[in-house]
């Protein structure tokens, strides 16, 4: 197949307790809107991106590849890499936020989702759609339920498939730290369906532990921050839109909303219009 330009938009927050299919996904968008899913890509990779020096930041950074079409996945968005040692990765330019995020928009705004129940059944065979931009129509709150400290026996696991790309054990320790907490959004759709869905973006994940470090590890006082950034400046500041994805098991299985967010796109608000006196 030829190759694909593709604008990274999401990396989640890595789970050793899937497969190895979903050990780090990382999805993108082509020019015309339509979303790809690149899957194995090494975190090492990505880390690698930045300390390079081409660019800023991975995230809306435009690469191009040589990918086919995986045949052990159903999603029509899933590809792997033809070299996978990205070899023959060329980056581009990474696209930046001016004029409130608009070349950002042209690209992450052609096709958006406003109701749940229609993505759902869009998930459905024959289309199988697994990831999607969903505009909610309200937001309602930011959950945060605790959950397991460690990682479950499936390490070892994760451990060996780190091999697969000659990663440390140790490093890998390092990068992939369990984040003690589940993060949510409680939100409404454009029929007031209201759901909850699971964070699994790598930028929230990041911000715990940058948090933690600050608040010198009281845990109170950086989930806190996590809540200040993404309820109160989020949700009074920012046009919201989530990028939501499932995983093959639980799209597989048929569940009643395999989705989970995989990203939170958000550019600033509009200004609200100025209110018209009464009496000139």
């Amino acid at each position: 197949m030829p190759r694909e330009k593709i604008l990274l938009t999401v990396t989640t927050y890595p789970l050793p307790s899937r497969s190895y299919d979903e050990l780090v996904c990382t999805a993108g968008m082509r020019e015309d809107g339509t979303w790809i899913r690149i899957y194995p890509m090494p975190l090492s990779y990505l880390n690698g991106l930045k300390s390079t020096g081409k660019v800023k930041t991975r995230k809306y950074t435009w690469i191009e590849l040589d990918l086919v079409k995986r045949t052990d996945d159903f999603r029509p968005e899933s590809y792997s890499p033809q070299d996978y040692e990205f070899k023959d990765i060329a980056i581009g330019d990474t696209i930046d936020t001016k004029n409130n995020w608009q070349a950002r928009k042209s690209i992450c705004l052609q096709n958006v989702y406003t109701n749940l129940n229609k993505l759902i059944e869009d998930s459905k065979d024959p289309q199988n759609v697994s990831l999607a931009t969903f505009k909610p129509t309200k937001i309602n709150r930011l959950i945060i339920q605790k959950d397991d400290a460690d990682w479950k026996p499936v390490w070892k696991a994760l451990q060996d498939q780190m091999d697969m790309f000659n990663e440390p054990k140790e490093e890998a320790k390092e990068v992939f730290p369990k984040v003690p907490w589940k993060f949510k959004y409680e939100f409404e759709d454009d029929e007031s369906r209201v759901s909850r869905l699971m964070i699994e973006d790598w930028e929230i994940g990041q911000l715990y532990w940058k948090c933690l470090k600050g608040a010198q590890g009281d845990q109170d006082i950086a989930l806190e921050k996590v809540r200040e950034q993404y309820e109160k400046n989020f949700l009074e500041n920012k046009d919201l839109f989530f990028f939501l994805g499932t995983t093959k098991e639980w799209h597989m299985r048929r569940a009643n909303n395999p989705f989970v967010i995989i990203g939170v796109f958000y550019p600033m608000l509009p200004p609200k219009p100025e209110a018209t006196p009464l009496f000139g």
